[in-house]
């Protein structure tokens, strides 16, 4: 995706229109994707009740911990690989096929771990319900073929096709369940199915309509798609489970007979998530820029933009964590029905902001090819969270929020210190880190 804005916008960059291609498409399809999380919590608890609704919450943050830890990198690599191809007018087809058949070996290995953890994982998080596990598991499977299909859309610059996959998924899954409110269905079994079928019906529609055919070309080697995976793996695996955990370390340490509370933090998790979607814009809005200052090697011309970046989202995170103090418990029985305090609604906000500001800056060291000093970063961050997470109160709640904070300022300040680190010796940005890091 990055590649061809670069490419075709070099010689113009001044004239260009304010909205880059493929800009209005993603973001449209994330603002989709956000408000229908928010519609679908609501749906399902309004249908099953907080208490019986706990085990799709679990469900929820497991699969958000687990899709895109594992999934994001591949779809991040076919991109790249496939936009370089693309820029040297040679066929895809090759890269395509082999990063499928790394697609289909995380989702055989995921499988395997999953079928072996399932006695554990359906007694401690999803009270016994299997068919959440299988839905666990349908869900690898589902959301595999979804960051796939991502990742080749973008790398051919299929934009209004990413932007569809990314909304379709939200939007299919709260029309099917507004039809199951509607018609009185309150299995739980229904609802959770619903949950993992709707990533491959968006991603159906758009191969089926021979939006992302690829053509043939010289061999593809491992190395034209591994050579930065195994970091990009490692960061990404931690980053998710870390900005996942809350929600599933309340239900892991807490009292298995007092489910609604589960499902009322997993709702001002959410609720405090909202500058996060903000970010996903502003990201969406600057990745143009970004990318033909990484065309042209200007690093000068990066820190400016890094350094606008970095204003946005202070901006935003003080205005979300404020808002969570003045609002939050306001909003969360507006919505949710309440439950939460307003401590640790500000708390779960002001931890979202330092993990918006930690991400920020480690997409700046990605673009540096710091890939390394990444996964170290989100490493020692996940390791303070379950420290923080062991130690620090008796208190459920207060724990879980005071490892999110700290957990997120290790992350901040490990990546501060390598983009310091970094831009001292002299590192230079490139196209393909760029794409890569956004």
């Amino acid at each position: 995706m990055s590649q061809q804005s670069a490419n075709s916008s070099l010689p113009t960059d001044n004239k260009r229109s304010a909205i880059p291609e493929g800009t209005l498409s993603i973001g449209i399809g994330l603002l989709v994707a956000g408000v229908t999380i928010y519609i679908f919590f609501k749906i399902g608890q309004q249908a099953l009740g907080q208490e019986k609704f706990k085990p799709l919450v679990s469900l929820w943050f497991v699969m958000f911990a687990i899709a895109p830890g594992f999934f994001l990198p591949i779809e991040q690599e076919l991109s790249r690989a496939v936009a370089h191809r693309r820029a040297l007018n040679q066929g895809v087809g090759p890269v395509v096929k082999k990063v499928a058949l790394l697609c289909v070996v995380t989702v055989v290995f995921l499988l395997a771990l999953i079928l072996l953890l399932s006695p554990m994982i359906n007694d401690n998080l999803f009270e016994g319900n299997v068919i959440i596990t299988v839905s666990l598991a349908i869900a690898i499977v589902t959301y595999g073929a979804l960051y796939f299909t991502k990742g080749l859309s973008s790398g051919l610059g299929k934009f209004s096709a990413y932007g569809f996959i990314v909304g379709a998924d939200g939007a299919i899954r709260v029309l099917a369940c507004t039809a199951l409110l509607l018609l009185g269905v309150t299995q739980l079994s229904a609802y959770s199915l619903i949950i993992v079928i709707t990533p491959i019906i968006g991603v159906m529609i758009v191969l089926l309509a021979g939006q992302l055919k690829t053509e043939s070309g010289p061999p593809a080697t491992w190395s034209e798609i591994t050579e930065n995976l195994v970091w990009l793996l490692g960061g990404s695996i931690f980053a998710a489970a870390l900005v996942n955990a809350g929600p599933l370390t309340v239900d892991i340490l807490g009292d298995s007979q007092d489910a609604i509370r589960v499902t009322q933090f997993g709702n001002a998790v959410l609720l405090t998530r909202v500058p996060l979607f903000l970010f996903q814009a502003v990201q969406a809005a600057l990745l143009p820029r970004l990318t033909r200052l990484a065309a042209r090697g200007d690093l000068v011309e990066f820190k400016i933009g890094f350094r606008r970046l970095v204003v946005l989202v202070i901006g935003v995170g003080v205005f979300g964590t404020i808002g969570a103090f003045l609002f939050g418990p306001f909003f969360l029985d507006l919505v949710y029905g309440g439950g939460i305090d307003r401590r640790t609604l500000t708390l779960l906000a002001l931890a979202s902001a330092i993990y918006m500001m930690a991400l920020a800056i480690a997409q700046a060291v990605i673009a540096l090819r710091g890939h390394r000093l990444v996964a170290l970063g989100w490493l020692l961050s996940f390791l303070s969270y379950v420290i923080c997470a062991w130690k620090v109160s008796q208190d459920l709640f207060l724990r879980v929020e005071v490892a999110l904070v700290v957990s997120s300022t290790v992350a901040l300040v490990s990546f501060a210190l390598s983009l310091k680190a970094l831009l001292k010796s002299g590192a230079t940005v490139d196209i393909e880190s760029v794409t890569t890091a956004v």
